[in-house]
């Protein structure tokens, strides 16, 4: 297991589809990263327009854009929501060079985000994009208006539990435990989702009562019975009991190499295959 030591120099990207990505998947390992003083920055690619069952695309979008800014303030982070349409994004030259541009204008020691085999298509393009931009991102006649970066950033694909063609292989794995609270206080700013959108589409019971404390309890009600598998899927008995919550990372093969040095400053308190 990596220390827990602090390194207010680390920069970690996260490039999600979609405003709430970040925190439903890493929400706590951004935390932690968080209290430890590192430079955090969350950018939704698509405008989160198709995310709901009844309210107007446009008015959905600043809904979503004021929540999104909200969650990120909960950790002290940036949040940004940019304009590709929720729903119809592929892993264009236009999406892999706004992503060229975010890399090398944020210079993220660590990017997060999708893996190429995700349920989403949106998901899916981003990982794909992300990919892409990879290398690119070194190659100076690509996107000529920014300067290359020296390095390629590592890059780690956020837990999924799909298996086909391939399952997903937790390189690191967190006890997110005791940051479970503030990454629900992060998905609490997400109303339009996770207490209206989500119960819809999952065809579930919304909460009750729509206060804050009622709610939370719905929410770590509703978490832990559909996405509690983390767990079971990740975590080894031989590092000890069973947590409430855990996050798993898998490194990508077509970025930056990860170093022993790198991976205590990047994965603090992980453990490792």
């Amino acid at each position: 297991m990596s220390s827990l030591s602090s390194d207010s120099s680390v920069r970690i990207l996260v490039l999600g589809a979609h405003p709430d990505d970040a925190e439903f998947h890493a929400g706590a390992f951004l935390a932690r990263h968080a209290r430890l003083g590192a430079t955090i920055r969350i950018v939704s690619v698509t405008d989160g327009r198709s995310g709901h069952q009844s309210i107007p695309s446009p008015e959905l979008v600043e809904i979503r854009r004021k929540e999104a800014v909200a969650a990120g303030a909960v950790i002290q982070s940036e949040y940004v929501t940019w304009d590709f349409p929720d729903g119809s994004l592929t892993p264009s030259l236009e999406v892999r060079w706004a992503i060229i541009r975010e890399l090398r204008t944020f210079q993220p020691e660590l990017v997060l985000t999708h893996r190429t085999i995700d349920y989403h298509p949106d998901h899916r393009a981003v990982a794909q994009a992300v990919q892409d931009a990879s290398y690119m991102v070194r190659v100076p006649k690509v996107v000529p208006d920014v300067p290359p970066v020296e390095r390629e950033p590592i890059v780690a694909a956020m837990n999924d539990r799909f298996t086909r063609p391939c399952p997903f292989r937790a390189d690191y794995v967190i006890d997110g435990t005791n940051e479970f609270e503030k990454m629900l206080d992060m998905m609490d700013c997400h109303q339009s989702q996770f207490y209206d959108w989500m119960p819809w589409i999952d065809r579930t019971a919304p909460p009750s009562s729509m206060v804050r404390a009622d709610r939370l309890a719905w929410l770590k009600d509703w978490f832990l019975q559909f996405h509690g598998y983390r767990t079971n899927a990740f975590w080894k008995s031989a590092w000890g009991s069973t947590p409430l919550h855990v996050e798993a990372f898998e490194i990508s093969e077509y970025a930056g190499v990860l170093s022993s040095e790198k991976s205590e400053r990047l994965f603090p308190g992980a453990f490792s295959k």
